[in-house]
């Protein structure tokens, strides 16, 4: 089935998170931290989503609206075509689950690793203890552990091995769809190696749809089908993966890409890298129009004056820039 075929599985409609932030002396003076602001996404069953963009993007903020762990101050999310209200979240989060960060804070230290993957199950009361034990058991081969090991406690893994059982643990209910929060980022280049492949496995051989959020590009590119990228809370280009990465459309997008670093020294030398100049605005106070012209070489009065719509480049590739037909990088 082609990825345009496929039934989408989790939509948002113009998406915001905001959270009430104190500012001024005694944090008299209440302020709006806009950590999304209007996103609208598409991830169709099935597909690896990439979500990209620089650290206070928005992109765990968005994620864990998405799973109902953020209440909303506006928009809708839709998943398996039923709006996500208070009163379903609950059946809802049994198909939905993540992959935390850090595999040393995200596992209970006092509960055995039977007693972490099991835990998701308890809580949705599935099954028997004894179907519960089987279940365990069966997610510890899925994820290249030992069977022998549910009675050992998180402190005698390695990092890799925690996030094993933080995948296993995810895996427990039987998910459609998992969040993969940095899931790689604090573990060593070769166990990260190690970890993207099951996850690419897993999603081959159950069918999952992951939503993997990531900093490193090369990371993306290697697993994702689309990716997104966010700046200071909203998409300012999503696509498939190919066209993101050879044809991208807008400027800081271009500018990701260019950050990446290149391993044979005489293609660095002859394309350097170009950082970008300046840090991510405060989402506090985010620049009127464009949010990226305070960083962008490209920008004009027109960016500060009016906010770019979300424009067509082709076949589910969009882009919100007012110049990105003009652009050649």
């Amino acid at each position: 089935m082609n990825s345009g075929d496929r039934e989408i599985l989790v939509e948002t409609q113009e998406l915001k998170v905001y959270y009430s932030a104190d500012g001024g002396l005694l944090g008299r003076n209440r302020q709006t931290l806009r950590a999304v602001d209007g996103v609208n996404l598409q991830i169709k069953r099935g597909e690896l989503f990439g979500l990209v963009g620089e650290s206070g993007s928005g992109k765990s903020s968005l994620a864990r609206a998405i799973l109902g762990l953020t209440p909303l101050t506006y928009g809708r999310i839709v998943f398996r075509g039923l709006e996500l209200t208070a009163a379903n979240l609950r059946g809802a989060r049994r198909h939905m689950q993540m992959i935390f960060q850090d595999p040393f804070s995200s596992l209970n230290p006092r509960m055995t690793v039977s007693e972490i993957v099991a835990e998701p199950l308890r809580i949705q009361k599935v099954g028997s203890r004894q179907d519960q034990a089987s279940r365990v058991r069966e997610l510890m081969t899925l994820v290249g552990l030992s069977v022998d090991s549910v009675q050992r406690y998180p402190h005698e893994f390695s990092g890799g091995q925690r996030q094993r059982i933080g995948i296993a643990r995810a895996l427990s209910t039987e998910p459609d769809f998992i969040v993969c929060d940095e899931a790689v980022s604090a573990l060593d280049v070769s166990i990260q190696a190690q970890i993207i492949n099951l996850l690419k496995n897993l999603q081959e051989r159950l069918g999952l749809t992951l939503l993997f959020i990531a900093h490193d590009l090369n990371v993306v590119r290697i697993v994702s089908d689309q990716v997104a990228v966010m700046y200071l809370g909203r998409v300012v280009e999503s696509g498939p993966t190919a066209e993101i990465f050879h044809r991208a459309k807008h400027p800081y997008t271009h500018a990701l890409l260019k950050a990446i670093p290149v391993a044979d020294p005489h293609i660095a030398k002859a394309s350097p890298r170009k950082p970008l100049q300046g840090e991510i605005p405060s989402p506090v106070s985010p620049p009127s129009g464009c949010t990226f012209r305070t960083r962008c070489p490209y920008a004009t009065p027109l960016c500060a004056e009016r906010e770019p719509i979300t424009q067509k480049v082709s076949h589910n590739h969009f882009v919100n820039c007012h110049y990105w037909e003009d652009l050649t990088f």
